[in-house]
Order: structure tokens, then C-alpha cells, then sequence
């Protein structure tokens, strides 16, 4: 026999094999026939094939994207629905070419290991009370992924029925598994008087191959059209922790903002979804909008509400001013001879922790309404619309006013500020509608009568507030107006009208940033410090974190104020996920 190695491919053992065959006179005629078989140029080919796919499968290959051919569809559609440069025009057409779409689709088979499974012949002894019905043997392959299929039993025959199947899971892919079937036989284990949860358990235990012995649906469903319908999640959820779950390896994790997909609503109770943006194809269980509300409803009735679900969308009031009050009490004043009362952090957190110099209010703020899922779409301004409103929410320490006034400072045409009405007298400095519109207090008041006021509040006995008309003047101008604002005015701005832009600012905590106790009284910041910059972010991000577009972590000014920018411009040029109202 040849010597060979590890290394040697089966190409070239074949052909050392065949030069040591040498013809002898009692064995002649054997070794002359598999000389001429090994020599067979076909047979050469095989082996080839064979070496190369070993060599490729040494190297552990995994793809990039396991959709290519939906993402290439999403694109194509996406540039159809706008006027198109040459070389747009030019992408679009070898995206519609067949042969493109082909070898998209066998890239795509090949990444999911989508393959037609190999049926087994169907066994010769088959149970009696089988005869008189239609048997179907299906082997699946799946490798560490869930099967994709629920099942129950029905409580008239007591049969263990297919439930539901899960888009794009092994079920769905293999089309040979269907709502209604009933499951008789798991890898040759009689099912039929075992619990679901045990059959579950044994269908999530077995890798590789799975083969079932199922009797048919009388009547198979016909493939259910994938919708496109994409929800906003407004609460986090584990199905882990969830009892009512059919399956809690068929659900799907998300958290509060998550952008979810749903592709099926046919269960009233359980919906199938897939988180935008993840590389599985395979659909995932979650509560449906009537269940869930129903059982938050019982929840709230009993008295108990789990702490990561909120009962109603909940209004929040910080304690202390607004961040951009100036020493009178102004909300967003430009008055930069005076200090700002929490323009640096010590202010913030050294002023008298139980005075609050200017409350603000919003008028009429409706606070029902159950927070679960918000039906959003992708928006992008076209030319002539308005810039969208970008609203700045900050916790403790955020110091979003300096983020503002230098995002201004560096590009004062695209971006202002909405000017604040107040009561006070004007200082010899300040000028009409540059700082400040001053009115008197009996047309303050009447403009709050008429809610023409987002926000307002007193301090020292003079009124000082940011109307929905400033706003309107910044937009008009094409401008970007930048607001932060009390969480209250979220709900008055989230319109149509304004389409804002919401942005979370919260400061990097750590232990790090305890000052030594040799530093200077007055920038010192204590655990105390750093304890009320933790309950002040967590009670903004509970209070209407549902609303938040994106959360700014701030480290230091600079890296804060370029990443800000950045973002103020993706807002203007790359689609954004808003609710269906504001289009419709």
C-alpha cells in the first residue's frame, strides 16, 4: 500500500493508488479492471471536488449576512420610490437582472443551510391504529437553532398538535410542517402521551437530524404573506420570565426602543416579530398589543405591576430649575453675563435640594395609556419640508446647555434657539426678542389661558416661559431649533407638527470621578454627588425613556459636542424611524 499523510487529499491517494497497481499473472484481468477505473477521468473530477470542499470546510467559513436577498429587494424598492442619479439607475437595474437574483438566493440557501432534507423510506411496519391514515415522515436538520414550531394538546382528543410555525425557522424553511399537524413520533419516541413541555424539551435537546412522524392537517393553511408592519417597543421584555409564554425558547427578547418587524398577527394572543437589524431570519413570539393590555389591566387591578413593565405612560417632574434658567429664572436664556443657576455641576447638585426657583408646567397633558408598542415607519425630509425639532432631555450633570450653545456657535445658520417670554424688566444689555420677548404679566397670563405656552413657570414673582410661536420662527427660518425641555412637554411636542428628534444626555458615571478630598470645596463631587446623577438618570429614562430616539453618553465636552453634531446631521439626510400618525 502507498504511505500517505494526514494532509494527502483523496485526489492524491487515488493516483498514488493507481501507479502502484502493477498486473500480475494470476490477478491480471482484476487489477487491469481498477486501473481502468481509477483512471477514469470522471472519477478524477469527483475527488477533486471532494478535496477542495474539505480544504474549504478547514477553514470554518461563516457568512456575512444570512439575507442578502431581501436586502438587495428592501434596496431596490427603496430606490424606486425616488428620482435616481446615473449610477443609482445603473444599481437598480443589475439588482432586478434574474441572474443577480439568483445567485443572491443560492448565496442565501447556503447561509441559512436552507437544504432539502433527505426523506427516509417510509417504514413497512406501521401501527395499526395508523392504517387508515395518511402518514408523513419528515426529517429536519437543525444546528443549534430552535426547531421553529409550537405545539398544545387538544383537549378534545387529546392529540399533540403543531400550534404555530415560526418564520424562517427550520419548520418554515423546510415546508414540509404545518399549523394543525399532529405530531405522533419524535426520532422514534412515541409523543402521544407525553406533556408538550417534555416534547419541547426533547425537540430543543436534539441536534443534527430530527425526524417526526406526523399525521397531516386535513386542510394545510396556504403560506402566510409576510406583513410589513414595524412597531417601536415601549417596554422591555423577557420571555425567560414570562409564565405565560407558550414556548420561552420561541420568544423573542427585546428592550424598550427596540424597532420590531411583524410578520405575522394571525394568533390574537402571540404575534410572530423579528428585531430590525438582526442577521436571524427566524420569527420570534411576542405578547400582542390587545394581550398584553389586557393582562396589564388585571395587573393593575390586582395591585402588582412587574418593575419592568409600566402601567401607563408616566409623567415625571425633576426636582430644581431648568437647566438653562439663568440667576432670574429664565428658562433658555442667552444671558451669558449671568451665570447659569446649573450651568457646572456643583450648582446642580450644591443649591438647596428642596427648593425648586422655577417649576415648570404644561398644560392639559393626558397621562393614560398603556405603554407597549407604538406603530412607526421609516421618514426622511424631503426638500422644502421643515428641519425636524431636535428636543434635548438631561439628567443630573448632562450640562445640556453647553452642548447647545456650542453646537450654535459653530454653525449659527443651521442652527437656533427658540426665544422665551418673560415678565422682568429688560436689562440695559439685553434687546427686544434677542434675548428675551418681554411682555407684561396680564398678556403672560392670557397667552397661558390660551395655551399658547409650552412651558412656563415664576421665579421672584416674574413670569418666564417658551411659547409654540418662538418655535415655529426658528423652523421658518430653515433653521434646526434646539429645545431641552421638562419631560412633561414631551407629550405636546411628539406631533406631526413638529416631528422631533428626542435625545437623552446623561453623563458617564463612575467611582473614577469622586474628587480627592484635598481638591477645592467647590468642584468636589461626593458619592452623593454621583449617587443623585444615578437616581436622576434612571427616573428620566423610566419616566419617558419610551420617547427617546437616541441617548447621548456624555464623557467630555469635546467628544460630547462632535458626536452631537454628527448626529443633528444624520437626522436631516438618512430616514429615522417615526410613528405612522405623523405621515398619515
Amino acid at each position: 500500500m502507498p504511505i500517505t499523510s494526514a494532509s494527502t487529499g483523496l485526489h492524491e491517494t487515488l493516483a498514488l493508488l493507481t501507479s502502484q497497481l502493477h498486473p500480475d499473472a494470476n490477478h491480471k484481468e482484476d487489477l487491469v479492471f481498477l486501473q481502468d477505473v481509477f483512471s477514469e477521468k470522471s472519477l478524477g473530477y469527483i475527488m477533486k471536488i471532494h478535496d477542495k470542499l474539505k480544504e474549504y470546510e478547514r477553514h470554518s467559513p461563516s457568512p456575512v449576512l444570512h439575507s442578502a436577498s431581501c436586502l438587495a429587494e428592501d434596496l431596490a424598492e427603496e430606490l424606486q420610490n425616488k428620482p435616481l442619479e446615473e449610477d443609482e439607475r445603473e444599481l437598480l437595474l443589475l439588482l432586478s437582472t434574474p441572474h443577480i437574483k439568483a445567485v443572491l438566493s443560492a448565496h442565501d440557501t447556503v447561509a441559512q443551510k436552507n437544504f432539502d432534507p433527505v426523506l427516509p423510506p417510509l417504514p413497512e411496519e406501521v401501527d395499526n391504529d395508523l392504517k387508515e391514515e395518511s402518514v408523513k415522515i419528515v426529517r429536519l436538520v437543525k444546528n443549534r437553532e430552535p426547531l421553529g414550531a409550537t405545539i398544545r394538546r387538544d383537549e378534545a382528543t387529546g392529540a399533540v398538535i403543531v400550534a404555530r410555525i415560526m418564520r424562517g425557522g427550520a419548520a418554515d424553511r423546510s415546508g414540509l410542517v404545518h399549523v394543525g399537524d399532529e405530531l405522533r413520533e419524535v426520532n422514534g419516541n412515541l409523543v402521544t402521551h407525553k406533556r408538550p413541555e417534555e416534547i419541547s424539551q426533547i425537540l430543543s435537546q436534539s441536534q443534527g437530524s430530527i425526524t417526526l412522524k406526523i399525521i397531516p392537517a386535513v386542510a394545510e393553511d396556504d403560506k402566510m404573506k409576510e406583513s410589513r408592519v414595524y412597531l417601536r417597543a415601549l417596554f422591555d421584555y423577557t420571555p425567560y420570565e414570562d409564565k405565560a409564554t407558550p414556548c420561552q425558547e420561541a420568544g423573542l427578547p427585546f428592550k424598550k426602543r427596540d424597532i420590531l418587524q411583524v410578520v405575522s398577527q394571525d394568533d390574537a394572543t402571540w404575534w410572530q416579530a423579528k428585531r430590525v437589524g438582526d442577521c436571524s431570519l427566524r420569527a420570534a413570539l411576542i405578547p400582542s398589543t390587545q394581550f398584553q393590555e389586557r393582562r396589564l389591566r388585571y395587573r393593575m387591578k390586582m395591585g402588582s405591576f412587574p418593575a419592568t413593565i409600566s402601567p401607563k405612560a408616566p409623567m415625571c417632574m425633576l426636582l430644581g430649575p431648568a437647566e438653562d434658567c439663568d440667576g432670574e429664572g429664565a428658562v433658555n436664556g442667552k444671558d451669558t453675563a449671568t451665570a447659569s443657576l446649573r450651568r457646572n455641576f456643583k450648582k446642580e447638585v450644591k443649591k438647596d435640594r428642596h427648593a425648586s426657583p422655577v417649576e415648570a408646567k404644561t398644560p392639559d397633558v393626558d397621562q393614560t395609556g398603556f405603554l407597549i408598542y407604538e406603530e412607526v415607519t421609516q421618514y426622511l425630509p424631503r426638500p422644502g419640508d421643515r428641519p425636524r425639532l431636535i428636543v434635548l432631555i438631561g439628567s443630573v450633570g448632562a450640562r445640556i446647555s453647553e452642548l447647545k450653545q456650542k453646537v450654535i456657535a459653530d454653525n449659527p445658520r443651521s442652527y437656533g434657539l427658540a426665544v422665551p417670554h418673560t415678565t422682568r424688566s429688560r436689562k440695559c444689555h439685553e434687546r427686544e426678542g434677542i434675548e428675551y420677548h418681554f411682555i407684561t404679566r396680564a398678556a403672560f397670563e392670557a397667552d397661558i389661558h390660551n395655551s399658547k405656552f409650552l412651558e412656563y413657570g415664576e421665579y421672584k414673582d416674574n413670569l418666564y416661559g417658551t411659547s409654540l410661536e418662538s418655535i415655529h420662527k426658528v423652523l421658518a427660518q430653515n433653521k434646526v431649533c434646539l429645545m431641552d425641555v421638562q419631560p412633561e412637554a414631551l407629550k405636546t411636542l411628539r406631533t406631526a407638527e413638529f416631528k422631533p428628534y428626542i435625545i437623552f444626555v446623561k453623563p458617564r458615571i463612575s467611582e473614577s470621578q469622586k474628587t480627592p478630598h484635598g481638591s477645592s470645596l467647590s468642584l468636589r463631587i461626593t458619592e452623593e454627588d454621583l449617587q443623585e446623577m444615578r437616581s436622576s438618570a434612571e427616573k428620566m429614562d423610566q419616566c419617558c425613556g419610551h420617547w427617546v430616539d437616541h441617548v447621548l453618553v456624555r464623557e467630555e465636552p469635546a467628544s460630547a459636542v462632535a458626536e452631537l453634531q454628527l448626529l443633528l446631521e444624520r437626522v436631516q439626510t438618512e430616514p429615522q424611524w417615526v410613528p405612522v400618525s405623523w405621515l398619515r
